[in-house]
C-alpha cells in the first residue's frame, strides 16, 4: 500500500500496529515520505572553515535540499521511514533518496565522495550513510558520525489531530572509517592528509534536527539515491 494513499485514520491505525509489535519485541518499519518529516543537518561553522581550508564545497543531491536563509550552510533531508521497538521506542529513522556530494577540484577534474541513504541508529548513537567515491564503488551504511541527543525526541498532541514531533543531536563527530574514505575521495596529499588527521577529529560537525508533523505533503520518492557517473 502506498503511503501517499493513506488517510489521518489509517496512520492511526499503524501507530496501533506499532505499538502491538513492540510489545511484541518486534520492530516495525512506518513510512513517512508523504508526511511533514524532515531532518536538518546544519553545519557548525568549524566545519566550515575546515571544507574552506581543503577549497571542499558540498552540494545536495536526491530529495536533498539547501535551506534558503539558514544561519550556517545547511541541508534538508526528508525522512522516509522510521522504524519503531519494543517500549515504543524508535529504534531508527531514514532518509532514503537524499544525498550530498563533498568535493573539490584536483589537478583540474572533480574529486570526493558522495554520502547517500541517511540513517540514524539510535541504538548505537549513530549516522551511518552509503558512501561512494567519485568515479568508485559504494560502500553500504558506512558509520558517518557519533552524536549526543541534545533534545530527546518529544512527542506532542494538540486536540484535535495534530501531532508533532521535535529531537536535536549535536556532537556531530566523524568516524575514523568515515576520515579514511574522505581522505581517500578527496585525493588527500600525504601533507594534507597529515593535516586532517589533526583537524577532523577535534571537529564537531554541528546539529542534526528532526522535526514530525503528522501533516501530508507531496510525497517523496523512498528509492535509495544511486550515484551514477
Amino acid at each position: 500500500m502506498q503511503f501517499s494513499s493513506l488517510t489521518l485514520r489509517s496512520f492511526t491505525v499503524a501507530a496501533a500496529l506499532a505499538g502491538a509489535a513492540a510489545s511484541a519485541h518486534a520492530d516495525l518499519t512506518i513510512p513517512t515520505n508523504a508526511l511533514v518529516a524532515d531532518s536538518v543537518q546544519a553545519f557548525s561553522s568549524d566545519a566550515l572553515n575546515a571544507f574552506a581550508l581543503f577549497k571542499i564545497t558540498v552540494a545536495p543531491l536526491g530529495n536533498a535540499y539547501e535551506v534558503a536563509g539558514a544561519a550556517t550552510q545547511s541541508f534538508d533531508f526528508p525522512i522516509t521511514t522510521i522504524t519503531v521497538g519494543s517500549g515504543l521506542k524508535i529504534v531508527k529513522g531514514d532518509a532514503k533518496g537524499s544525498a550530498l556530494e563533498i568535493s573539490r577540484t584536483v589537478d583540474g577534474a572533480k574529486a570526493g565522495v558522495i554520502l547517500a541513504n541517511f540513517t540514524i541508529n539510535y541504538q548505537t548513537a549513530q549516522v551511518l550513510a552509503d558512501t561512494t567515491p567519485i568515479g568508485g564503488v559504494t560502500t553500504s551504511q558506512v558509520p558517518l558520525y557519533t552524536f549526543n541527543t541534545a533534545t530527546p525526541l518529544a512527542i506532542k498532541y494538540k486536540f484535535p489531530l495534530t501531532i508533532t514531533g521535535h529531537e536535536v543531536l549535536d556532537t556531530l563527530k566523524m568516524t575514523a572509517d568515515m576520515q579514511t574514505a574522505l581522505k581517500a575521495g578527496l585525493k588527500f596529499t600525504s601533507s594534507e592528509s597529515f593535516l586532517a588527521d589533526a583537524v577532523i577529529p577535534q571537529l564537531d560537525f554541528g546539529t542534526l534536527t528532526q522535526d514530525l508533523i503528522v501533516k501530508f505533503r507531496k510525497a517523496v520518492s523512498s528509492k535509495p539515491y544511486v550515484p551514477t557517473f
